[in-house]
Formats: C-alpha cells, sequence, structure tokens
C-alpha cells in the first residue's frame, strides 16, 4: 500500500509541476504592456497605450517611429498570425506542415505573388519604403531582442520566426487582393458547365444581375466544342511543367491519401484548412461587405454618419488589429492589418472612411493553344512563342525538397499547372489556361495609397489620397467633419476592346489579340457620387455603375438582397443617428428568403412528405417573416430545404463531380429561384418543381432529425449555424480546435445585412465562415462618439484573456467606443530608444 501512495504522490507531483511549467510558460509567452522596454532603431521615446476598449494607441516624435512601433505591436501581439501568412505568400508552408500544403505553395509560387512584390517594391517612393522598412525593422526587432516568450504554435510546430522584408508587406496586400477577388474561379466554373449544358442554361446556372442581359452574346458552349478544350480521356497528359512535379510527388503522401506515418497524418490535419482554402480561391459566391453614409440632411445631428462591416472569412486570430497611430503629420484610428503599418479601415481626426469589395472583373482566364510539333511554345497573334519558364524549389518536411517548373505566357501564369480541377475538365495536350490578373502588375502602388489615406483631413483629401490605389478595387464611403460625403471606386480596372464579345466572363483564345486589355480606366472616371441627392450612399456589392455607364467593368456582381434590404432601412427613417446605424448592421431579414418561401410553403401545404413530425415543422414556421433568427427552427429548416433543392434541381444534369466543382461555397441561390419561379422542366424534370420541392423538403427533414433529434420545434438555426473563428492550422486538430478557434451562435444567412455565410460543402455544412469581420459606426458630428467591434479580440494568443473577450458582444452586435483622447488608460508602455 504504501508504494502505491508513493506512486500516486509522485504522479501528482508530476502533474502539478507540468501544470506550474504551463502556467509559467503561458505568463512568459504574454506582451508586455505596461512599463518600458527597448525599442533599438527608434528615433525618441514611443509611447503605446492601450484604453478600457483594448484599443492600442501608439504616439511617436516621428511619422517613423510610429510604423516602427506599429510592426513591434503587431509582433507582440500577432507573431504567429504573421509568421503563417509570410509563409502562405512566400510558398513556404510545406517546409512546416509537410506534403499536405504542396499544391497550395505551388499555386502561389505559380502566381508569384512574392516576385511581383518585390517589383513593386522598386517602384515606390523613399518615403513609403522607408515606412515599410521601419515597420519590418520593428517586426524584426521584437522577434530578435523581445525576452517574450513565443506563443504555443511556434513550439508546437518547431517553428522558429522568420525574417519579415518590407516586400513582405507589398505581398500581403497583394495577398489580400488575391482573397477578395474571384473571377477566375467564376469563369473555369462556366468553362467546366459548358461541357454539360448549352450556353442559355449556362446562363441560368450563372444569371446574369436581374434586369440585364448576359454580358456576353457568344455561344460559349459552340466556341468551346469547336476549339476542342475538354479532356476526352480518362487520365488527360500532364504537361511537361506538371510532370516534373508529379514524378516527385510520387513518392510523397498526397492530401487526400491515408499515410502510415503518425506525424504525416497530423500534418495533413493540420494544413487541411489552407488546402481548402487554396483550392477554393475564386470559388465563393457572394463575397462582401456593406458600408454606407448618411448625409447630414437625413441625420438627427446635422452631420453624416457612416457605418462599414466589411465581410471576410472569420479567424482566430481576426484579421484585424484595432490601433491609433498618432506622430506630426500622422494621426489615424481603426483598423489595422497585422503585415501592414497603416490604418486600414478608420478613420482621422476630420473624415472617415469605409470599404466593401466593388468586384470588377480584373482577372482574366486566357486559353493558351499548345503547339503540337513543340510543346513548349504556344499561340499567339504574331505566331508560336516559347514560354517564360523559371525553376521552382519547396522545402517539404521530412522529404527534402520538391522541384517544379512555372510557365509564363504573355498574359500571366499558367494556373492549370498549379490548380489540379483543370486537369480534371482540359484536354491538357492542347491547352492551359493562363491567368492576367491586374494586381500583380508593377504599377501596383497599394500601399502607398493607405500610407498617404492615414494623413487626410477631408473628402477631397482621401479622394485625392487614393487615386495611385489600384487592387483589389474598393467602393469608398467617405465623411467629413464639414459634411461632405463621397462614394469613389478605387483602384484599376481594365480596358476592353469594343469587339472583345467574351468580355471576360469566360476563358477567351489568348491567340486573339482582341481580348487583350487595352489599358486602364481613368481613375476619375470610376464610378462616383455625391450622395446629396438621395440623402445618402450604399454600397453591398451591388452593381454600382449608374445607367448609360460608357465602360465594361463587369458582370458579375453580388445579387442586390443585402443592398436592397439597406436601402428599405435608410429611407425607412427620415432622421439617422448612431443608434440606427446599429440597428441595421444587426439585421437579419433575409430578402432572398422570402423570394424562395413561396415554394418551401406550397411543400409545406401539400402535406406529402413522409417526415412524422410534418405538424411541428407548419408550426415553427407560422408568421414567418424572413428574418433568419439564431433561437428558432425555421431558418435552420429553410436552409436545409434549399441546399437539397439545388443538389436535386442542378446535379443530375452536371453530374456528381461536375456538381461538386461548382457547388458547396457556391450556393447558386440565383438560379434555384428563376427555375422555382418559371417552373422549369429542363432543370424539374417530368415530375415538375413542386415534386423536386417535395422531396427536398422531406431529405432536409430527415437529415436535420438525424442531427439534432427528432422534435423540429427543438431545433435551433444557431445552433447549426455558429460564427466560427477558425484557427489555423489548429482548427484541423480536434483536441487543439477546442482552445484554439473562438465559436459563438449566430444568426443571419448569406443575403442579410447581419451576414452569416456557410460553405454547404465543409463537415459542418451551415456554420457561419465569412461574416462582418469588423462592425464601425462613425459619428461625423462628434468622432469620439464613433464605435466599433470585431469578432475575436486583439491578442493572438490563446492564453490571454483578450483572445476571444470581444466574441460575446460581436454576436449581440454590440460595440466599443473608438476615441483617440484616452481617459482611461489600461496599460502604459513606453518603447525606449
Amino acid at each position: 500500500m504504501v508504494w502505491i501512495k508513493r506512486t500516486a504522490w509522485a504522479v501528482a507531483l508530476a502533474m502539478g509541476l507540468i501544470l506550474l511549467a504551463l502556467a509559467l510558460y503561458a505568463l512568459k509567452s504574454l506582451p508586455t504592456l505596461d512599463g518600458s522596454l527597448k525599442g533599438p532603431g527608434l528615433g525618441a521615446p514611443v509611447h503605446i497605450d492601450r484604453d478600457a476598449s483594448d484599443v492600442t494607441h501608439i504616439r511617436a516624435a516621428s511619422a517613423r517611429d510610429a510604423y516602427w512601433a506599429m510592426g513591434y505591436t503587431h509582433a507582440q501581439e500577432r507573431s504567429w498570425q504573421l509568421e503563417f501568412n509570410r509563409r502562405i505568400m512566400h510558398g513556404e508552408l510545406s517546409e512546416i506542415l509537410g506534403s499536405a500544403t504542396l499544391e497550395t505553395d505551388r499555386l502561389m509560387r505559380t502566381l508569384g505573388i512574392w516576385r511581383a512584390a518585390q517589383k513593386q517594391w522598386e517602384g515606390l517612393s523613399p518615403k513609403d519604403k522607408d515606412a515599410l522598412q521601419a515597420y519590418a525593422d520593428g517586426i524584426n526587432s521584437f522577434h530578435q531582442a523581445s525576452g517574450q516568450v513565443l506563443p504555443p504554435e511556434f513550439h508546437i510546430l518547431r517553428v522558429k520566426p522568420g525574417l519579415w522584408t518590407p516586400q513582405d508587406s507589398v505581398a500581403w496586400s497583394l495577398m489580400m487582393a488575391l482573397d477578395l477577388g474571384g473571377n477566375w474561379g467564376t469563369e473555369f466554373a462556366r468553362l467546366s458547365v459548358l461541357a454539360k449544358v448549352n450556353t442559355a442554361q449556362q446562363w441560368q446556372l450563372f444569371p446574369p444581375y436581374p434586369g440585364e442581359s448576359p454580358a456576353s452574346s457568344v455561344d460559349l458552349a459552340k466556341l468551346y466544342q469547336e476549339l476542342g478544350v475538354y479532356r476526352v480521356a480518362a487520365t488527360p497528359s500532364l504537361p511537361s511543367a506538371t510532370k516534373t512535379v508529379a514524378a516527385h510527388a510520387d513518392s510523397m503522401p498526397a492530401d487526400s491519401r491515408l499515410v502510415s506515418n503518425p506525424a504525416d497524418t497530423l500534418r495533413a490535419s493540420l494544413a487541411r484548412d489552407v488546402v481548402a482554402w487554396a483550392a477554393e480561391l475564386g470559388n465563393v459566391e457572394g463575397k462582401g461587405s456593406n458600408n454606407w453614409v448618411v448625409a447630414g440632411s437625413h441625420s438627427a445631428s446635422g452631420k453624416p454618419l457612416l457605418a462599414n462591416d466589411p465581410h471576410l472569412g472569420l479567424s482566430a486570430p481576426a484579421i484585424w488589429y484595432f490601433a491609433h497611430l498618432e506622430a506630426p503629420g500622422l494621426n489615424a484610428i481603426g483598423a489595422t492589418l497585422p503585415g501592414l503599418p497603416f490604418v486600414v479601415l478608420g478613420r482621422t481626426d476630420q473624415v472617415a472612411w469605409g470599404f466593401t469589395n466593388t468586384g470588377p472583373d480584373v482577372q482574366d482566364l486566357y486559353l493558351e493553344a499548345i503547339d503540337p510539333e513543340n510543346p513548349a511554345r504556344y499561340r499567339t497573334p504574331e505566331g508560336w512563342a516559347e514560354f517564360t519558364t523559371r525553376k521552382e524549389t519547396i522545402k517539404v518536411k521530412g522529404q527534402g525538397e520538391a522541384t517544379f517548373v512555372v510557365r509564363e505566357t504573355r498574359h500571366g501564369p499558367v494556373l492549370s499547372d498549379a490548380q489540379k480541377s483543370h486537369a480534371d475538365v482540359l484536354n491538357l495536350d492542347r491547352y492551359v489556361l493562363a491567368l492576367r490578373w491586374s494586381a500583380l502588375d508593377a504599377d501596383n502602388r497599394t500601399v502607398a495609397a493607405g500610407l498617404v489615406a492615414n494623413a487626410a483631413h477631408s473628402v477631397e483629401d482621401l479622394s485625392a489620397a487614393y487615386a495611385s490605389y489600384h487592387s483589389p478595387m474598393q467602393n469608398v464611403v467617405m465623411a467629413d467633419a464639414s459634411g461632405h460625403i463621397a462614394y469613389k471606386a478605387v483602384g484599376k480596372v481594365p480596358l476592353r476592346r469594343a469587339d472583345n464579345d467574351i468580355r471576360g466572363v469566360a476563358p477567351s483564345p489568348g491567340w486573339d489579340a482582341r481580348y487583350d486589355w487595352q489599358g486602364w480606366i481613368p481613375y476619375d472616371q470610376t464610378p462616383q457620387a455625391d450622395g446629396v441627392a438621395k440623402g445618402w450612399f450604399a454600397t453591398a456589392n451591388q452593381r454600382i455603375t449608374p445607367p448609360g455607364y460608357p465602360y465594361f467593368i463587369g458582370g458579375d456582381w453580388t445579387t442586390p438582397e443585402r443592398f436592397d434590404r439597406i436601402e428599405q432601412m435608410l429611407a425607412a427613417t427620415p432622421r439617422h443617428s448612431v443608434d440606427s446605424m446599429m440597428a441595421m448592421q444587426a439585421d437579419q431579414r433575409s430578402l432572398a428568403a422570402l423570394a424562395l418561401w413561396p415554394s418551401l410553403q406550397a411543400s409545406l401545404a401539400n402535406g406529402s412528405s413522409s417526415f412524422p413530425a410534418l405538424a411541428a415543422v407548419r408550426d415553427a414556421f407560422n408568421g414567418f417573416d424572413g428574418i433568419m433568427r439564431a433561437d428558432r427552427a425555421a431558418p435552420l429548416v429553410f436552409a436545409a430545404w434549399a441546399d437539397e433543392l439545388a443538389r436535386g434541381l442542378i446535379a443530375p444534369t452536371l453530374g456528381e463531380e461536375g456538381f461538386k466543382r461548382i457547388y458547396g461555397r457556391r450556393h447558386l441561390r440565383a438560379a434555384v429561384e428563376a427555375i422555382m419561379a418559371s417552373n422549369d422542366r429542363f432543370w424539374c424534370g417530368p415530375v415538375g418543381c413542386l415534386a423536386q420541392s417535395n422531396a427536398a423538403l422531406n431529405r432536409a427533414l430527415q437529415r436535420l432529425a438525424s442531427a439534432y433529434g427528432p422534435d423540429p420545434l427543438s431545433w435551433r438555426w444557431g445552433n447549426a449555424h455558429p460564427a466560427v473563428s477558425i484557427h489555423r492550422p489548429f482548427s484541423n486538430v480536434a483536441m487543439l480546435a477546442k482552445f484554439f478557434e473562438v465559436r459563438v451562435p449566430t444568426g443571419g444567412d448569406p443575403f442579410t445585412v447581419n451576414v452569416g455565410q456557410y460553405w454547404l460543402n465543409d463537415a459542418e455544412p451551415f456554420a457561419n465562415r465569412h461574416a462582418a469581420s469588423l462592425r464601425a459606426v462613425y459619428d461625423l458630428a462628434d468622432l469620439e462618439n464613433s464605435r466599433f467591434i470585431y469578432q475575436t479580440g486583439q491578442s493572438g494568443n490563446v492564453f490571454s484573456g483578450r483572445y476571444r473577450d470581444m466574441a460575446a458582444e460581436w454576436a449581440a452586435v454590440q460595440y466599443r467606443p473608438l476615441r483617440m483622447r484616452v481617459t482611461v488608460k489600461a496599460h502604459e508602455l513606453v518603447l525606449v530608444p
């Protein structure tokens, strides 16, 4: 008995020591927020205060010192986020995660994100270069000299922080453009479905904007069939560039393959979300945001109000970090992006601004015909030309190195060498797909525009600052303390020739010069308005070109449900206030649900479902008003039925594989609405659309009963639709995910102002993955009365109480003050040269 007691005491002691060591480690990994720290490279002391809202205030004697301190602070709070993002854009994830991320790294290297950033950096002014260098020096100084222990991600993955360069900041702005772009995915989706349907049916699946004709009148199905672009063999012959990688990769475990080595299995799990992110680039429907500005003539104070909630993929830590930068010639507060030294979204002491994605067509895919006599050449308007090639080498953890060849044409990188999905569709012996993307051009000065904007004092200043903004194009609403409001689309959009009949909606023949770009729409001719006539201006990724606008910007706008709802609410209140702005951001009425509701209503009344508790389902829809409340069952039933309906209508025609290529992060709701409204017999089949709806309802109810129990009145939309802020990469490891990711029940759907996008091909198909990454309201009568919130917390360290402390407030659409004047200092830190 004595030895049992001794063993128990020994085990308890060992466990106690482990817990004590963990506690000490957690404590040492937290940033120093009070006292003083050395700041080698600073010209003068910098004061860094945290206020009661946990906004970081940086006060410096020079702008350069402020940027240095911003880099230091980002490294203090978000060191793993910086390191992970640096590896994504460099194509170096496989060095820490193994072969599971090899395809993602290949895509980043093929796009040449960092190579493009280097060229763009070279074109910046000395002043801009100095700002980015100062920021990089601040990051690197923290990593090299700080006594703070690195957060757990570094130790679990056995990684050390790499050197952050000023070019990395330029590259991170390109990554944001990549994340907000989507046209190449839409073009390829059209090419894919045209292998199965005719051109008119394709336009049903990807309909033009409501009230408009298709952007192209070309019979695309006929064009592609005559060109012979589709693969005919069971296994396509890979181009030489791809063969190089495939031959090397055959000895490696693929991300979709079971592996026997536990370490490889863990790395594959860790990489799953990153691989999915890369595979889905350009394949998200309804990406977007909301912003609006109200003139003083429609506000209670007589001065403007401005609201913004950019919708982005939810992550932990959040993509944003709120800070205030103050130095001579610089005074801005708002949302910063770790990786960039300035306030991206926010205000100065005189002017406020907010962004939404404009969604122009700035990515064109080109079919490049391969010379049958020499596969190293492709066809151009002048004849055959050789591919430009370069060799890339990627370090792969536990596997040595993988070497492959990147090919480029006169249009840009050969994307089909890096995207597996292209080999499932294209005859790669005859054609490849090259990408022309505006953001990669050497004249991209987006970072420079961001730096200048932080010194603006008026709407006029801000509009001038964004003249050099390039990518991604943004709808900017602005308001200043003198009462002016404005809207301006900022960024570069290509000019297309009048005889370009495809207009970038689908891949174009690369050898035909009429499909080449002809320059850019001049900045003074991009869409703009002053909002005076109506008293406000709102954007929600809808079509923003006015009637008679002379330039073609694009055709794949987000459907206008969010915009229409915002307009309804703006018109409904004669005099708006900060409170009414916040109430609008909380709105969960889905106009898309109301549009499709008659079809579901008919199935509920039809009574043909075999589901035993159908009467309870009907009860759940009593008084359904389209509000997607988290605490109700009706929104969950509606979402599951709409999903099953889309699958039942479209998958039989496209086939399971073809359907998977375009569905999941695309909901195809506009197509489903039109099919049901017209009782389209092609898609609904001989049984008719009502029978399809009945069958979809039955499948949906059986599915929900299996997941949530047999009683429909106990189902809750919020339980199926939690906002999930994922951690990269630990959300993919169950034992770590519950600690590192942030979850909170939410309402809304992809079409509500308080948006909640879900990925229907996900393991949790209704989880809210893409929502308001922040909410902000600016009161131009008193800018110190401005508000903000976002979905996690300022800290990126899971051990910190500031890691997830905003989540509940964000879900409840509550706010924190956003003030430049610090009345209560929660923390005071001084960086000393």
